[in-house]
Order: C-alpha cells, then sequence, then structure tokens
C-alpha cells in the first residue's frame, strides 16, 4: 500500500553496441527487436539450441545500436559466454559487441502505489506521469543528484521503477531516497518477499520454474514466440516431444486448506496410493504464503496441466502424507496488470 524498496544489483547486465546488435538480438530471442523505439524496454526470453528455456530478462533500447541487457543473477556469464560463442563462431561478421557491466551498476527497485512519489521527490529534468513516462520504458536523469538510468518495468507487479547509478553510488542513492521515502511509510525488501511478490503475478524464475526441459509453450508463453523470424532453438520446438499434450506444463496450485503452505519440490499425483511405484505427474517449483490473498499458493509443473485447470490433484509429503490441491491459473492477483500501469 505504500513503497517498498529492493537492492536489485545482482541482476546481470551486459551492453550491446554495434550496426548490427539489433539482429543479434533477433537470434538470441524468440521475440522481434527491430521495432523497438529508443527509450522503451522488452522483455525476452532465451532458448538453447534444444528449444528449451535457458534464460530471461529485460532489455532497454539506450540509443541507436545501443543496448541494455539483464539477465537472471545466477545466468549472466553463461549468457554473456552464449552471446560471444554465436558471434565468433557462426557469425564473426556481425558488428556487435558485448560488455558485462554487472558490478558497474548499483540497483534500487522502487515499487508500490507511492513509488512514483517519492521518486518526484529525488529526481531531477524526469517527467514522472503515466503519459511521459509509461510502462516498459527508459530514461536518463538525476537522482539524489547523481545521474542515473531510470526503467520503468516490474517484477512485483506494482508500480515500479528500478533505478540504475555507478555503482561507488549505490549506498549514497540508497540512503537518500530511504530518507525521502519516510514520510510515504518506506520499507525495505529482499529477496523472499520479491519471491512472493512475483509468484503472485504468475512471473517465473528461470531455474525454480524451469528445469532445462520446459519450452515456452509448457510456460503458456506462446505469445512470445515469433512466428515470422528465426531464432536459436526455433527449430527443435517443432519436434513432436516438444508438441506432446502430455508434457510438464506450468500452472498454479491452490491447497484445500488454505493454511497448508507446500514444500517446494513436493511431488504430485492424480491419486494418492498404497501402491508402489505411484506415477508422479510433476512437482511444485515454488510455494509461499500469501500475505496479499491471506492464504498460501503455489507455482507447479505437471503434465497436461493447462487441460487441467480446476482439477484436484494431490501432492505428497516425504511424511506420507497426502495434501489435496486444485490446478488453476498461475496468475493469483491481479491479472490484468492494472497496479503496474497507473
Amino acid at each position: 500500500k505504500q513503497i517498498g524498496m529492493l537492492d536489485a544489483s545482482t541482476l546481470g547486465k551486459i551492453e550491446i553496441f554495434g550496426p548490427d546488435s539489433t539482429e543479434f538480438l533477433n537470434y538470441m530471442y524468440t521475440n522481434a527487436w527491430n521495432k523497438l523505439e529508443t527509450g522503451r524496454c522488452r522483455y525476452g526470453l532465451m532458448l538453447g539450441e534444444n528449444g528449451m528455456v535457458m534464460d530471461d530478462g529485460v532489455t532497454s533500447k539506450l540509443g541507436d545500436n545501443h543496448y541494455y541487457m539483464t539477465t537472471t543473477t545466477g545466468g549472466a556469464a553463461h549468457v554473456l559466454n552464449w552471446m560471444e560463442q554465436w558471434r565468433q563462431t557462426e557469425w564473426p561478421h556481425m558488428k556487435a559487441y558485448f560488455t558485462s557491466v554487472t558490478d558497474q551498476w548499483a540497483v534500487a527497485s522502487v515499487s508500490g502505489p507511492k513509488a512514483r512519489h517519492l521518486l518526484e521527490k529525488v529526481t531531477a529534468g524526469i517527467s514522472l506521469s503515466d503519459t511521459e513516462f509509461p510502462f516498459m520504458s527508459f530514461k536518463e536523469g538525476t537522482v539524489c543528484g547523481v545521474p542515473a538510468r531510470i526503467f520503468r518495468i516490474s517484477f512485483s507487479g506494482e508500480l515500479s521503477y528500478e533505478i540504475n547509478v555507478e555503482a561507488n553510488y549505490g549506498l549514497h542513492v540508497w540512503s537518500e531516497m530511504f530518507e525521502a521515502g519516510r514520510e510515504f511509510g518506506v520499507t525495505p525488501y529482499g529477496t523472499e518477499t520479491m519471491h512472493v511478490l512475483r509468484a503472485e503475478k504468475g512471473f517465473i524464475i528461470v531455474g525454480q520454474d524451469t528445469d532445462g526441459s520446459i519450452t515456452p509453450d509448457d510456460l503458456g508463453m506462446n505469445w512470445i514466440v515469433s512466428k515470422k523470424k528465426d531464432f536459436l532453438g526455433k527449430r527443435s520446438l517443432s519436434r513432436s516431444d516438444c508438441v506432446r499434450p502430455d508434457r510438464k506444463q506450468f500452472v498454479g496450485l491452490l491447497t484445500e486448506d488454505p493454511d497448508v503452505v507446500l514444500p517446494e519440490g513436493a511431488q504430485l499425483v492424480d491419486e494418492p496410493s498404497n501402491s508402489y511405484p505411484v506415477p508422479m505427474i510433476g512437482h511444485v517449483t515454488s510455494s509461499y504464503w500469501s500475505a496479499t490473498l491471506g492464504r498460501s499458493i503455489a507455482l507447479a509443473v505437471v503434465k497436461g496441466g493447462h487441460s487441467r485447470l480446476g482439477a484436484k490433484i494431490y501432492s505428497t509429503l516425504m511424511s506420507g502424507e497426502s495434501i489435496p490441491v486444485t490446478v488453476s491459473n498461475p496468475v493469483f492477483y491481479d491479472a490484468e496488470g492494472e497496479r503496474q500501469h497507473v
């Protein structure tokens, strides 16, 4: 209801330069980048050659032939190596160049209904209105007297800004913003809270909700896969194994008892049974108590999950107990995204 501040500095950050940088991004990501305008941001999904989700993140166009890519925290080095491998071995003619700047930028994410009020106090030279600074856009200006890159993107589902400043100014900017935000009830929060917020919105974490065997379709993310252009992993997506209806697919789970929080990694079955082995149909990938919803929520991958919405299945525990759960849409809160577009 107020403002939360998160240190998001750990995200991987890669700057991309060169006249072929847009074409290169088209090959790296499943979606198209030709029409992205300077000052705008776009979410991208990156696949391996086998068509499985490898990484994701937001890439922003800072200027002509100049992009700023964010990756998952754990995937930063792998993504940079992946890009270099393809440019150097398969497309050496491309004039696209990459530099890791993960350690060069400190990032403070400011989220909540009053986030704009806080930024109005600490910024200079930037209009923060929704029309002038819409969702998924970027501006440069001054924050707490320091040059900054400000991205209006959100992993919390709330009105949110990610403030990027040179790393040696990070503590100064954080401290100044926190003091300025006291009148708005600012609260610092960490990774665990961030995980809950993104799970309420059904946002994936690559490596937690995926395991190297998940395609965009399994995640219900066909909307981000271009049918026109080529990209790494595209041919593999048409393999018979990748289009089976009984593949493990990303869904939400709601326990019959709302106070029960499922353990992450718990196996899922159609029916509890004393006859072994019991066929497993999936597992819990993320599980939390949601203070906003007043109940437990979970994310999972389940065989044929997209066709099971509303069905009852069971989570089996190490103790032998079986917990009834209902398969649901993975978006538990603000399905229309209204809170991040104010």
